[in-house]
Formats: structure tokens, sequence, C-alpha cells
């Protein structure tokens, strides 16, 4: 099966070369390049077809199809040229629609298949469409303009004449732009070839039907056979998703928002100096950029609340066990007490009355917690009925025991009158001579010291109880 693959992928080839021999030693003709010519391209498109490699089937879709409309565009235009057909039909008319085509199937399926599986967040996708269409617009301000003066025809011919380049050069920035913002691969970079050469000679073509100097079957059409050939290459290599993309520098996206505000200011000033059909794209870039900030001012405010979430009980709204840990580090620097605290008799509570009054309970276990709190202490709930506190100083027994003492009378939750306790370990922290884990380790065995002897808060020292009080 593999071996079939292999032949397919390199069927196109094979029949580019031939058609390169035959045409070298012959003029144009409808055997070489209505059906040779033509077959290339619908062999390139049958090897993405057949690529066993993974990837996005839209995005191979999208390209399957562009290279197919572009083929029913180069056949329609061969048949019209070599037969002059008479029909109702408009040969030329069909054959410039199929190739108007190529363009949104390509940049749909090229951008899908570059981006498969990689992390694309709102916001770089807003930086690539703003950067994609707004140098697009800059570009094609300076480039189609001066061809703008001398196009005459109907409307559907100025619309061809102006979509080409622009469609050219949307295809070429855009995937330019989406292989920057990832890491090079060959898939990645035969896309890219291939996008360049198709660029070169489309923009190739329209300079020579411009000087009028095109001829029909030239064997510098087959700069579009090759790009095919190469796109179709890229298909049967995976990309390495092993390697982050790039983001974009904001300053890049803001250039091209200055640049498109920049057009339309001339526009407004001097009407007759931009195309009109480039004031459409430049307001485009304007409004994503606006969408862009609201997006990026929406990116900040999650972000800012999954911090605050990763770090914050969600049921007590106090400091978690991650941010207990975090904060451990910093406060090994200074003199201080690490507190643990266990409630006694909540198991009782929660089993008797249910999780639902339970939880309610540890909300205001830790509102009368924090009431007493000093400022400059962190209190956490480090997991069930177990609460932590890192009090900076020396007064981490005097803490102790207000902790303690906030549980001496009753909590009311629902008709229920209910009773709790609390033992407390207390570990004093002295600067470079303990480790976090130290200090948790001996706080935990002076609370289930202060848990067993009931004295409610014991502080640790060689020989555990030898300080210790009860309220």
């Amino acid at each position: 099966m593999m071996k079939i693959y292999l032949l397919f992928r390199l069927l196109a080839i094979a029949t580019l070369i031939a058609y390169l021999f035959l045409r070298n030693n012959s003029d144009a003709r409808w055997e070489y390049d209505l059906v040779l010519f033509n077959l290339v391209a619908l062999l390139a498109a049958l090897s993405i077809a057949l690529s066993p490699i993974l990837d996005d089937p839209l995005g191979r879709a999208g390209v399957i199809g562009a290279i197919i409309s572009w083929s029913a565009g180069s056949i329609t235009s061969s048949l019209d040229s070599f037969f002059e057909i008479n029909t109702l039909l408009d040969l030329d008319l069909i054959a410039q629609s199929f190739y108007a085509l190529f363009y949104p199937l390509a940049i749909f399926g090229l951008t899908r298949a570059i981006r498969f599986k990689t992390v694309s967040k709102s916001l770089e996708l807003l930086d690539t469409s703003i950067i994609a269409i707004g140098y697009t617009t800059i570009l094609t301000a300076l480039l189609v303009r001066p061809a703008m003066t001398t196009i005459d025809g109907s409307i559907f011919d100025v619309f061809l004449a102006i979509l080409y380049p622009v469609g050219d050069i949307v295809i070429l920035v855009l995937v330019l732009l989406l292989v920057l913002r990832q890491s090079m691969s060959w898939r990645n970079g035969l896309i890219l070839i291939g996008a360049t050469i198709f660029f070169l000679s489309d923009f190739y073509f329209l300079y020579q039907s411009y000087l009028g100097k095109y001829e029909f079957g030239s064997l510098t059409d087959v700069g579009w056979l090759i790009s095919f050939i190469l796109l179709s290459q890229a298909f049967w290599f995976a990309n390495n998703e092993e390697l982050a993309a790039r983001s974009f520098n904001s300053a890049v996206a803001t250039i091209a928002l200055l640049g498109s505000s920049t057009l339309l200011a001339i526009a407004v000033l001097q009407p007759s100096y931009i195309p009109r059909f480039l004031i459409l794209p430049a307001f485009v870039t304007i409004a994503l950029s606006f969408l862009r900030m609201g997006v990026a001012i929406n990116d900040a405010r999650n972000m800012s609340n999954e911090q605050i979430l990763a770090r914050t009980d969600e049921l007590t709204g106090l400091a978690n066990r991650r941010k207990f840990m975090v904060d451990g580090q910093e406060f090994l620097k200074e003199p201080g007490s690490l507190l643990i605290l266990d409630l006694d008799g909540f198991k009782a509570v929660n089993d008797s009355l249910g999780h639902g009054i339970g939880d309610q309970l540890l909300k205001q276990v830790a509102n009368r917690f924090q009431r007493v709190m000093p400022s400059d202490g962190m209190l956490a709930r480090l997991g069930g009925d177990e609460f932590g506190a890192l009090i900076p100083g020396v007064d981490g027994i005097e803490v102790a025991r207000a902790l303690k003492a906030t549980l001496t009378y009753p909590f009311h939750i629902n008709s229920n009158e209910i009773h709790l306790d609390v033992s407390i370990g207390e570990a004093r922290n002295d600067p470079g001579s303990s480790a976090l884990e130290q200090l948790l380790r001996r706080a935990d065995e002076a609370m289930y010291e202060a848990k067993r002897t009931k004295l409610g808060v014991v502080s640790w020292r060689n020989q555990l109880g030898t300080s210790g009080s009860r309220l």
C-alpha cells in the first residue's frame, strides 16, 4: 500500500518532466498544453488527497479544491484557445470565474494546513488577520494603483484585474506570517516556497499580459505547476507540534493599523488618489484592531481570574495549598511562625448534617479565622478541615490563641447549633535554618500533639510537648 502512495506522490513530478521534454521540442499543442499540462495539476491534487499524514481534513480539502478550481479554469481557457468552441456560454467568463474561486479556497486551505493542531489563541489569530489584511492593503495601494489608471473593459474585467494581484499578495503575506509565527518545518517550508513561486508566476503573467507580450502555452506557465507540486509534497510531511508557535510583536500589528488609517485619511482628503476597493480592507483592519483591543482586555481579565482561581480555595475564598507553598518560600527569608490548624468535631457534623451544612460551616470558620489574622499574615485552606497560616514576627503563639478563641461560641446554620474546636501546631522559622517541608512537618507534629493532649495550641520544640497552652 505504501508503494502505491509513493507512486502517486511522484506521479505529478514525472508528468511535469514529460511535459517539459515534449513541450521543449514542440509548439503549443492541445495534447500537451490542454491535457498533459493540466494533468500535472490534477495529479498534484490527487497526491494531496492520498497522503497518509494525519492533518486537518478541511485544510486539505481547501487546497485540493483550489488546485482543481485553477485546473478547471485552465482547461476551460485552453479549450477556448485551441478549438474556439461556439457556445451560448462565455468560456472566458467561466474560466475567469474558476480562477477567481481559487483564491478563497487557497487562503482557507493553506491557513488551516499550517495551523493544524497548533495552539492559536484568539489574540494571535487577530494579530495574524490584522497584519495580513493591513499589509496587503498597503502593498496593494502601492502596486495596483498604477495599473488602475490603464484598465479598460467591463466592471468584471476591472474586478478581475484587481482580484488577481490582491489575491496573490494576500496568499503570500498570510502564509509568510503564519509560517513565521511557528518554528520552520518541512511542511511549512514547502508551503511557503510553493506560495512564493505561485506569486511570482502569477505576477509575471500579469505583467506580461499588461505589456501585451504574454503567449498562451508559454513555458513560463510551468511556475504554477511547480508551486502545486511543492504544495502537494508539503502534505506528505507532518508539522512538528512539539515546537511552540511564536507570537507576533504587537508593534507589527500597530504598523498595519497606522498604515490602514493613513490610507483612509488620504482617501478622505484626496478621494481620487486611493482606489475605492482599498477602503473596505482598510476599514476591516481598523475594526479588527478594535476587536483585538477588546479581546486583549478580556484575555487579561480572564487570565487574572484564572491566576486568582489557581491559587484560591473555591469554597472559602482563602488561599489554597498551592498559594500557601509558594508564599511559604518567601516566608522562610524572615523570622516568623507557621501554623497548622485542624478542626475538631467537623467530621461528625459533616456526616450527620450533610456536606451542604459542612461547606457552610467551613465558610463561617474561614470568616472567623480571617477576622483575627494580622494584616501581614496569610491564611490558607490546605484541604478538608485543615488550615495553614504564615505569621511574620514573634507573635505566632498569640495569633494561634486568637484563632482558637474564635471557635469558643457556637455556629448557627439552618436552625442547627454547631460547636467546633481546633487544634493548632506552631513551628518557629529561623531564616536559613529550615526548609519549608521541615517547618510543615514540625507544625503538623505540634498540631497532633495539641490534639492528643487537648492543649489546644502547641509550639514545636525538640522533644515535643515542652511548650503548650490550654485556653
